[in-house]
């Protein structure tokens, strides 16, 4: 067998596909919004997640299921990952629990808009 070429030249055009696989991939906690466009799309586990939030103020993410059971922490890091959910409050109570809220990508993936924010938190003044 032959050996990989070695030198400036194969350096360069190793760090070229690198970069071209990291774009085309994503990292983790990128914003993926544009990826989004393009086709990736939540697996029904996620789907089901993240359409719970759509009924939520604020777009609150729960940390149970419909049936009492712990939404698995491998789909919420997933949501996180992809752009449709962030980390929204820290419970002191329960570290390990990890409460997210609905992105705007996190709308638009399942097909809706996010809901206006409130005067307060764009800072205007009531009149």
């Amino acid at each position: 067998m032959g050996r990989a070429p070695q030198g400036k030249d194969s350096a360069q055009a190793s760090a070229q596909h690198r970069a071209q696989d990291r774009a085309q991939v994503g990292m983790p906690g990128e914003d993926l919004a544009g990826a989004v466009a393009t086709g990736i799309r939540p697996s029904e586990a996620q789907r089901r997640y993240l359409e719970r939030g759509l009924t939520q103020p604020g777009g609150k993410l729960p940390l149970f299921d419909r049936d009492g059971r712990e939404v698995s922490r491998k789909t919420i890091e997933s949501c996180v990952a992809h752009g449709w959910a962030t980390p929204w409050v820290h419970n002191p109570i329960k570290p390990d629990w990890l409460v997210c809220r609905l992105t705007v990508a996190g709308y638009r993936v399942l097909g809706g808009e996010p809901p206006p924010e409130p005067a307060a938190a764009r800072g205007e003044r009531r009149r």
